[in-house]
């Protein structure tokens, strides 16, 4: 029986205790490179109090102005999670209150009205009956080089100003990252904006020995402590003394540390600037990250420093994305959905050009029909998610949620193809797919459910078959490059990687330099003849002297692109003030802001710049660009401009009254933060120009890019693994058997963890193979029974594309 991760998925909607992962994600900590310091390195100077609950918040349409995200209510959300120790646990503000007085601590309950960010909640702290408390934060990481230490707990002032690493040195580690959400659910029992000191008394006898929690010493004696309780309006207050006894009666003992030893990270002053460009750089800095209210909005971490939290924050602060209650799905906001339009937009006409047509399939698969091609449900069935039940009554037979649609479709294809007058068949279909993955994941890279395109085809003969199979690899290298502006390798997948059950499998691989990974963008599979004989997929033979009446089984394809593919162009194109969009999948390519309205301007002379912005607007239609005048008037233009170049908008236009006197616009492009002045009359011309070179110059700046990481080499020993570990992929002469690549891949591996353990949520750090690029080198290519394997004795047949990979 195939082996069934079943998902319980009954016909109302399930709850899950994931909801805070937006606060926590977005903002709740910031963390930056500080020093000479190569990891994450957390600022706590940065950080922000994320609200709980929007229903808590004094003022909603605040938290959407802002960008502050508002999951649903925390308490709400954990109150399911179950400590192994009843008697302790600590879920909600009335089960800590009952902890608190089963170890006969005194505690104060505060309720200080709904708080946006960490400065507003010390704020209130202190305006509150308790002004002495010292407010505390929390912070769960991940360390490294600590024996036997999984999970760091800390606790230290919410307004000090330190650094996390100097203290992982201390306790005896290497460096440290934020705990993921799965692991602080799992170890804690509750969700990371809920975090305290006192969730230790949800920490089961297994994960005792695994967690260390460190405090602030100068914590330890304070009279009057504050915690967040659940609340984005309630704090509790207790003694430093009562929280140590509480820690030990946890079955803890605490590690005391001094921050004010550890001290804030020290950053080097710049250069003092002069004159309007001094003051040009200061107007810059306070709208980059803050709003008119002095409210952060912008992005807190550098792409370069914590690429995890950079991403995550420019899917959430750009509203690309929102979490969701079920862990591995997310919402597709506006802002990113149009790409996927473009996308499909674009495909869908060059396949109608190919002959391919649309349908739908139902996303149910009857388990049998799932189990009867064993090899290719194999790859897939730790993943399947099944429902077992309807309303309260258990299903008869369990049904599951598509993986991928072939096992769906295939059936109906046996039945409509009957002779070669049927064929060739070419059905394609947008739909979602559900695989229960169990690592962590990442929006739009590796999800639960995600959107995709899949082609599934069918031909008479082979020849015909691996023709499409080549021109709908080109369609996706198009997509990548000429609609994302991103560089992709087309190339065939190796027998290890290739699709399971099928015959071949080509693939374009992306590569994302700031950490050094590649990431397969689409695959285009040749099935061979293996689903057809599977399903009995035949025709009446055609073949010159065939026996009267002989059948044969048609030849297949199968075809795919996902929503990873916005996850991809994020990350190829981002930088450390959010997203840059490719021209060609903006959903506005242009936008126009007025500029040079003061207290001192007129309704006349207002009016008339608003006009003038209108007017270029409207002037962009026709000429198809995507555009949109600001001319909202409780925004400042510094605000407007981080708004807009956060999201990634290719093009800002500037019109003020010395714009409008010369008949021009100011222009200032996106990814390179050129300037430039153009003249009105010509915007019509010169702006789909524009476009056009900013769409080549994105794509030419990160193929230089990654071509620059791409190094070629011809034993494994001459450096491979170093070579990798400096974000390099590596093309070497293999000889394509599939044990010398497990032989890499394992070997790889050992050299960069060194004897430490494999995070198993972690990317892997063996090295794969990517693809057999079809562009093979022409300067000294592999000579046939000359040119050796890089890795083994054999003789190489192709020079292969290693890397590590998402």
């Amino acid at each position: 029986m195939l082996n069934r991760a079943r998902a319980f998925i009954h016909s109302t909607a399930a709850t899950s205790s994931t909801r805070a992962r937006t606060a926590a994600r977005t903002s709740s900590i910031a963390w930056t490179m500080s020093g000479n310091n190569t990891k994450s390195d957390f600022n706590w100077a940065q950080w922000r109090w994320i609200s709980a609950s929007s229903a808590n918040s004094t003022d909603k349409n605040f938290a959407k102005k802002e960008q502050i995200n508002t999951p649903t209510n925390s308490t709400t959300a954990t109150t399911s999670a179950v400590s192994p120790n009843t008697s302790m646990s600590v879920n909600n503000s009335q089960s800590l209150a009952n902890a608190l007085s089963t170890t006969k601590i005194n505690s104060a309950a505060l309720n200080h009205g709904a708080c946006a960010t960490l400065p507003d909640w010390v704020l209130a702290v202190k305006k509150s009956s308790a002004p002495n408390a010292v407010a505390v934060k929390t912070l769960v990481l991940k360390p490294k080089g600590i024996a036997g230490t999984d999970v760091l707990v800390v606790a230290a002032r919410a307004d000090a100003e330190w650094s996390t690493n100097p203290l992982i040195k201390l306790l005896g580690g290497k460096e440290a990252r934020a705990a993921q959400d799965d692991l602080i659910l799992s170890t804690l029992k509750l969700n990371r904006i809920d975090v305290s000191p006192f969730a230790l008394a949800n920490v089961d006898a297994a994960s005792k020995p695994t967690l260390l929690f460190a405090i602030d010493k100068s914590l330890t004696s304070a009279p009057q402590l504050a915690f967040r309780n659940f609340s984005a309006s309630d704090s509790i207050v207790v003694s430093g003394s009562d929280l140590i006894s509480f820690v030990k009666s946890a079955g803890f003992t605490p590690k005391e540390f001094d921050a004010a030893q550890i001290g804030a990270p020290v950053v080097a002053p710049s250069a003092p600037a002069s004159g309007k460009a001094k003051q040009q750089k200061s107007a810059a800095a306070t709208t980059s990250a803050y709003n008119d209210e002095g409210v952060m909005i912008g992005i807190t971490v550098k792409k370069a420093d914590d690429f995890p939290s950079w991403y995550t924050q420019v899917l959430v602060k750009t509203e690309m994305m929102d979490y969701y209650d079920v862990s591995g799905c997310y919402i597709l906001r506006p802002w990113s959905f149009k790409i996927w339009a473009e996308i499909k937009k674009f495909f869908t006409a060059e396949i109608e050009e190919l002959g391919v047509e649309e349908c739908y399939f139902p996303m149910f698969i009857n388990g049998k029909a799932l189990e009867k091609e064993k090899d290719h449900v194999e790859g897939f069935a730790p993943e399947v998610a099944w429902v077992t039940r309807a309303g309260s009554s258990d299903l008869a037979e369990p049904i599951a949620v598509r993986p991928t649609s072939e096992t769906i479709m295939y059936p109906a294809y046996a039945k409509w193809v009957q002779s070669h007058r049927d064929l060739p068949l070419r059905l394609n279909q947008w739909c979602n797919v559900v695989r229960w993955e169990f690592k962590n994941p990442q929006p739009f890279l590796r999800t639960r459910e995600f959107l995709w395109q899949e082609g599934h085809t069918a031909f008479a003969t082979k020849e015909e078959s691996d023709k499409e199979v080549l021109e709908i690899l080109e369609l996706y290298r198009r997509v990548y490059e000429e609609v994302l502006a991103v560089p992709v390798v087309p190339g065939k997948k190796s027998e290890n990687e290739k699709f399971a059950g099928g015959l071949y499998t080509t693939t374009v691989e992306g590569f994302i330099p700031t950490t050094g990974r590649a990431i397969q963008g689409a695959t285009s599979h040749s099935l061979g003849q293996n689903f057809a004989k599977m399903f009995e997929i035949s025709i009446e033979s055609i073949e010159e002297g065939a026996p009267q009446g002989s059948k044969s089984f048609v030849w297949q394809n199968s075809w795919g692109l996902t929503t990873r593919t916005i996850g991809v162009m994020v990350m190829v194109h981002g930088d450390d003030k959010g997203l840059v969009l490719p021209p060609n999948v903006a959903n506005i390519q242009v936008v126009v802001v007025p500029v040079g309205i003061t207290a001192k301007t007129t309704a006349a002379e207002r009016a008339k710049i608003h006009a003038f912005v209108d007017e270029v607007a409207k002037l962009c239609k026709p000429a198809g660009v995507r555009a949109k005048a600001d001319t909202r008037d409780l925004y400042t233009p510094g605000y407007k401009f981080n708004h807009w170049e956060m999201r990634g908008v290719p093009i800002r236009l500037e019109v003020g009254p010395k714009d409008i006197a010369k008949n021009e616009v100011r222009c200032v492009i996106r990814h390179n933060g050129k300037a430039q002045q153009l003249a009105f009359p010509t915007l019509s011309t010169s702006l789909p120009a524009l476009l056009a070179q900013i769409q080549s110059d994105m794509f030419e700046k990160a193929k230089k890019e990654r071509d620059s990481h791409v190094i070629r080499v011809e034993k494994f020993e001459d450096g491979f693994v170093q070579i990798l570990d400096k974000k390099n992929l590596i093309l070497a002469p293999w000889c394509e058997r599939v044990a010398c690549e497990k032989e890499v891949k394992e070997r790889s591996q050992r050299i960069a963890l060194a004897g430490e353990a494999a995070d198993e949520k972690a990317p892997s750090m063996g090295a794969k193979t990517l693809c057999i690029p079809f562009k093979q080198p022409t300067e000294n290519p592999v000579v046939p029974g000359k040119t050796k394997c890089f890795a083994c004795d054999h003789n190489a047949v192709s020079y292969t594309l290693w890397g590590r990979s998402y």
